[in-house]
């Protein structure tokens, strides 16, 4: 056998590896999953050796290939990495490889590989980058650069770019598709189904990844779950709008069975690459587990803990104004809530929408970033030094992006509202969207957040985007232009900028509720806001596929009112309290309409937060594979195993009357264990006569159990009414 091993390159990390050939013209991946140990000259050889199928029956006459760049060329009849034309020519590329490096961390700590690739055809040069960090998750850049000297049969025509895509190949295990669906206030909802032949696309035409965003894509072995199966996924860090896919032919993918990438979806003219030119993917982010979803998610949190911007102080506990007083701004009705909330022991008051000029509805104001006199005669400072005066930190919600066109701003600047010069179609929550890519809508904002910031020492900012982006085109000299991608770009800036001149302001992104949720945003933000909805039947459920990407210190979960807000469902309080307890807590509702015992309860459950809340805030999310999908068990693990919170919940009725035992995830089979049932925040109602024994004895003390018969064996549950939910403290003991 030939020796191909200075050819192979490998990045190893946390149990992952990623194997590539560099050969020309195109190099191929050969391997991406599970770590397959130092990949000696012996190994390297055969991966090479065995990466060409078979030459089929009425197939081109050479094996096909799938390359870092798969094209037509090489008989690949998929989804191309990169689609384009210059001015309906050179639309058949043929990058090659012209210059290659690599860079590894560590013998298993990952490393970078750096892949240069020019194309005569047409006259781009492009630059893929692979990075396997020490968590495992493999991000892919790429950059393309409009070189006209290297085409001269199209000269220098300038090239459009239809798009790039991020593509890896999956093995023939990769047998099923888990993405995600959803509506305002059912957001992260997923679907899940057989990995047939054909593409399987999810794209996102909003503006941004919108409420039915794919969010992530995952392929699976068969009945792969949360705790078990292998799976490949793929999600991708960018706040404007995207392209999932999942791809299988017949003929396969080179040596492999299917493909699975992404990329942000380009409106057709959004990029036209002139001579110098040059475009920046998305981040691609690929992460391969062999423990499940729940593997994934360790893998992305790990990820973003390891972040040097991510939050390291206690996640205070938030109240927000909106579904207290909504637009009824008063100071005395405002200081009565915020008395009542520092009896409770909030430590961050979020003012919301209505304190700005006009803003009495939600049909008028949008852009008219100025304290509204006649509300707040004396502006926010009074407000602000009362927060202060109870040791509270102050937060202020924005929605720069948005527009109404019964403001000031709007009738001073039309041409900032970012539509066809024909003329706007129809508002979408009486609002339109501000060009915030127009230099001097850029700088207007700019000018007036960070005056407000700078004013009152504002600690947080909750910024808000509540519609989708139609015919989002900018009006120019020469015509509209397709302009989601400037306008995603100019959002960046933004937010980093003001981050950058005020290094300790803390910023929750929220889009109509959680309508954009991606790494790409996260990057810029401390929290995200998962969904407008606090009915915690709805919210448990939400939360819980949130949490697949982003750690539950970054998720705003707060208590609602008995009665839902957005869906009129009536629950109790203690499944309420339970419910926001396990994320970046907060509240939600008018402290002023309780009575003596809510209040004190609500106060029993900051403690709690309090108490609980540096394992929440750093510890691993897993979930128990259950049949019965009316409940779910759902825990936070400390890292060192030490200390778990579960949460026991029932959504719904079902056939079942008992659980049968549920084993818990994320423990050490060879610890022992005592477990606590805490009941602080009032029993669950029971669909039962007597709970389990253990379970009546684990709330009048805490019991010992060994981790054997926790993990492997588990324990029967009690069966809970709908709507209702039950803590369970575990703690590993000492001797």
């Amino acid at each position: 056998m030939t020796s191909r091993a200075d050819a192979v390159v490998a990045l190893r990390a946390a149990g992952a590896s990623f194997v590539v050939h560099i050969a020309a013209p195109i190099p191929r991946v050969l391997h991406w999953g599970a770590d397959i140990g130092e990949v000696d000259p012996a190994t390297a050889s055969a991966l090479a050796h065995t990466a060409g199928p078979a030459q089929l029956n009425n197939s081109p006459d050479i094996p096909r290939t799938f390359s870092a760049l798969p094209t037509e060329f090489e008989g690949w009849s998929g989804t191309p990495a990169i689609a384009g034309n210059a001015q309906g020519r050179a639309t058949t590329p043929r990058p090659r490889l012209v210059a290659h490096e690599v860079e590894r961390e560590g013998p298993e700590s990952g490393g970078r590989i750096t892949l240069d690739f020019e194309d005569v055809v047409t006259g781009l040069r492009t630059t893929l980058r692979y990075h396997l960090d020490e968590h495992g998750v493999l991000a892919v850049d790429a950059a393309i650069v409009r070189d006209a000297a290297l085409s001269p049969r199209i000269g220098g025509a300038p090239y459009t770019l239809d798009g790039i895509l991020a593509l890896l190949p999956l093995p023939e295990r990769a047998a099923e598709v888990l993405d995600f669906t959803g509506k305002w206030c059912r957001e992260r909802s997923p679907q899940r189904m057989p990995f047939g032949f054909g593409t399987h696309l999810r794209s996102a035409h909003r503006g941004k990844p919108g409420h039915d965003s794919p969010f992530l894509l995952v392929a699976g072995t068969p009945g792969f779950g949360f705790g078990h199966g292998e799976a490949w996924a793929v999600h991708l860090a960018w706040s404007g709008e995207q392209r999932y896919l999942a791809e299988r032919l017949t003929e396969g993918a080179g040596a492999f069975s299917s493909i699975i990438g992404a990329g942000e979806e380009l409106h057709s003219g959004e990029v036209i690459l002139e001579d110098g030119d040059r475009y920046d993917a998305p981040t691609a982010l690929f992460i391969w587990s062999a423990a499940g979803v729940d593997g994934l998610s360790d893998r992305m949190h790990r990820r973003l803990r390891s972040r040097q911007s991510h939050p390291r102080a206690p996640r205070p506990l938030v109240l927000n104004t909106w579904e207290a007083v909504y637009f009824d701004h008063d100071l005395d009705r405002l200081t009565a809530l915020i008395e009542r909330a520092a009896e409770v022991g909030v430590e961050r008051i979020v003012l919301d929408d209505g304190w700005f000029r006009g803003r009495r509805e939600a049909d008028a104001g949008l852009g008219d970033w100025y304290v509204d006199e006649q509300v707040w005669p004396h502006g926010l400072a009074p407000l602000v030094d009362l927060v202060r005066s109870h040791g509270m930190q102050f937060g202020l919600w924005f929605e720069p992006e948005m527009i109404n066109l019964d403001s000031d701003l709007a009738r001073a600047h039309p041409d900032w509202v970012l539509g066809p010069a024909e003329g706007l179609g129809p508002a979408s929550r009486s609002q339109y969207v501000l060009d915030i890519a127009h230099p001097e809508a850029y700088d207007y904002l700019l000018e007036r957040i960070d005056f407000f910031v700078r004013e009152h020492a504002i600690d947080y900012v909750k910024w808000d985007h509540n519609r989708d982006l139609l015919e989002a085109v900018s009006r120019g000299d020469d015509g509209d232009r397709p302009s989601v991608h400037r306008q995603t770009m100019a959002l960046y800036r933004l937010l980093d900028e003001l981050r950058r001149r005020h290094p300790a302001l803390e910023i929750e992104t929220c889009s109509g509720g959680g309508g954009r949720i991606d790494l790409g945003i996260l990057d810029r933000t401390d929290r995200v806001w998962a969904s407008d909805c606090n009915d915690p039947v709805e919210r448990v459920q939400i939360e819980r596929w949130t949490r697949t990407i982003v750690p539950p210190e970054l998720i705003g979960s707060h208590l609602g009112a008995a009665r839902s807000h957005t869906t009129s469902r009536t629950t109790d309080l203690s499944f309420r309290l339970t419910t926001a307890l396990t994320a970046h807590a907060g509240i939600e509702r008018d402290l002023t309409a309780v009575d003596n015992a809510e209040l004190a309860m609500i106060a029993t459950w900051a403690r709690m937060y309090r108490e609980f809340r540096p394992l929440l805030h750093t510890g691993r999310v897993v979930n128990a594979d259950v049949a019965d999908e009316a409940t779910a068990l759902t825990g936070i693990v400390a890292q060192d195993g030490s200390a778990a919170l579960f949460t026991w919940s029932r959504f719904v009725t079902s056939t079942s009357g008992q659980s049968g035992r549920v084993r818990f995830p994320g423990l050490d089979a060879a610890a022992t264990y005592t477990i606590a049932i805490r009941e602080d925040l009032g029993a669950a109602s029971r669909h039962q006569g007597d709970d389990p024994e253990w379970v009546a004895d684990a709330i009048q003390s805490p019991i010992a159990v060994p981790g054997a018969v926790i993990v492997s064996v588990g324990l029967p549950l009690p069966t809970l009414n709908p709507q209702q939910a039950m803590l369970i403290e575990v703690r590993r003991s000492q001797d």
